[in-house]
């Protein structure tokens, strides 16, 4: 089986506090492109909650965003409206990268149900990098792929940076 983890594709990160035009341009080809995908389908939410402000990232980014069981926290409609569609799982995130999805696709990697996952979404640069780092070190010999034209970062220049880094960590940037 293969699969695709869509990364943080939420309200704030296309349009609301930390939108970008970048997020905005790729939204349709990532619709396509999860239509069109046969295999497993997972999707990342970033959840905080109103304490935000008082943590490290809160600190370092002072932009609430994704707040739980705000407009902002949700899937973007389009996207949602396909994970409806698919019945396809959700899973809140803290931070950066989900040790909980790793944990859920080690397992079927190792009983060998999965035989390769690519990734797609928003920031390249913060959680889609850092979730496909955290699938490498967990899974070394599963092939590993991300689509640039269905991610977008927080600059263009962030963008490139992120998809180099995963390229000399031996993830194929699928450009």
């Amino acid at each position: 089986m293969r699969a695709l983890v869509v990364v943080d594709v939420q309200n704030d990160f296309v349009t609301g506090s930390l939108g970008t035009a970048e997020a905005r341009a790729m939204l349709p080809g990532l619709v396509e492109k999860l239509r069109g995908f046969e295999g497993a389908v997972y999707f990342t939410l970033d959840t905080h909650d109103a304490g935000y402000m008082q943590t490290q990232e809160g600190r370092k980014l002072p932009v609430p965003h994704c707040v739980k069981g705000t407009p902002g926290w949700q899937l973007a409609p389009e996207v949602e409206a396909v994970r409806q569609s698919l019945g396809a799982k959700a899973v809140e995130k803290p931070t950066f990268g989900s040790e909980a999805l790793v944990e859920e696709l080690k397992a079927l990697y190792e009983s060998g149900g999965l035989e390769s996952v690519e990734l797609v979404g928003l920031c390249t640069d913060i959680c889609v990098v850092s979730n496909a780092l955290l699938l490498k070190a967990a899974m070394p010999e599963l092939p590993i792929s991300v689509d640039a034209a269905c991610c977008a970062g927080v600059s263009p220049a962030s963008h490139e940076a992120a998809l180099t880094v995963m390229e000399c960590c031996q993830i194929e940037v699928k450009r």
